[in-house]
C-alpha cells in the first residue's frame, strides 16, 4: 500500500523547496501561536504561496474563522487541518473554502463512534497521540493496533511520533483507510528546523517499499 507523505511544522522556505524536490505530497504550516513551530513571522507568506508542486496544509487550533480564511489566501493553502475542539458546524464552515482534515488525539483506547458526526463535514481525519494539553509535535506514538478496529471508510492521516526508523513498519500496516503518513518533530534538529537528509532518506525508503 502506498501512502502519501506529509511533513509538518515547516518554518523555512528552503525546507519547503526541498520537500518539493523530494516529492513529498503535503507540507504543514502551523498557525497556533503557542507552538514552537508557529509559522507566522518565520516563513514569508508571499514566498510560500508561490511554491508549487506540493499541497500546503494550514494547521489551526480553535482559531477564528476569519484568521483561517486569511491564511488560506495569504499562504495559498490547499487544505486546512483542525487540531483543536472544532465542532462539526465549524468544520462545515471551513470546508466551504478549503478541504478539511480533522485531527483527533488517540489515548489508551478509542470510541470510534464519537467521530461519526465529523465524517460528512471533513475530507480526512488525522490521528495523533494524546499528550496532555499539547497539540501535536510531541514525538510520542500511540498504539497503532487500535487502528485495526477503525470502522469507517473515511480516509485518514497517521501522525504521532513517527520517525526515520518506522518506514518498514508503516508499510506493514493493513489499514485500507490510511492514505497519508504525517511526520514532524522526529525529523528536526530544533523545533521547526528539519533535518532534510533524514526526510529525504525516509521518503526514499517508504517509497521504495511500495514498488
Amino acid at each position: 500500500m502506498e501512502s502519501f507523505i506529509k511533513v509538518c511544522g515547516i518554518t523555512q522556505l528552503a525546507d519547503l523547496q526541498a520537500l518539493v524536490q523530494y516529492g513529498v505530497d503535503y507540507a504543514g504550516f502551523i498557525f497556533y501561536e503557542k507552538s514552537p513551530r508557529f509559522v507566522t513571522g518565520k516563513l514569508d507568506a508571499a514566498a510560500a504561496k508561490e511554491i508549487t508542486g506540493i499541497k500546503k496544509v494550514g494547521v489551526f487550533v480553535d482559531a477564528d474563522l476569519q484568521v483561517v480564511k486569511d491564511a488560506i489566501h495569504n499562504y495559498g493553502l490547499s487544505l486546512v487541518q483542525l487540531h483543536g475542539n472544532e465542532t462539526p458546524a465549524y468544520c462545515a464552515a471551513i470546508r466551504e473554502v478549503a478541504p478539511v482534515i480533522k485531527a483527533f488525539r488517540i489515548g489508551a483506547q478509542v470510541n470510534w463512534q464519537q467521530l461519526e458526526p465529523w465524517i460528512p463535514v471533513t475530507d480526512y481525519f488525522l490521528f495523533d497521540t494524546a499528550a496532555g494539553k499539547a497539540y501535536g509535535g510531541t514525538g510520542q506514538q500511540f498504539n497503532w493496533d487500535l487502528l485495526g478496529s477503525y470502522p469507517f471508510a473515511h480516509p485518514f492521516f497517521l501522525s504521532g511520533g513517527i520517525g526515520p526508523e518506522h518506514a518498514a513498519s508503516l508499510q506493514q500496516l493493513q489499514l485500507p483507510a490510511l492514505v497519508a503518513v504525517d511526520v514532524n518533530s522526529c525529523f528536526e534538529t530544533a523545533p521547526g528546523i528539519k533535518d532534510m537528509q533524514q526526510v529525504q532518506a525516509f521518503v526514499q525508503q517508504l517509497r521504495s517499499q511500495t514498488k
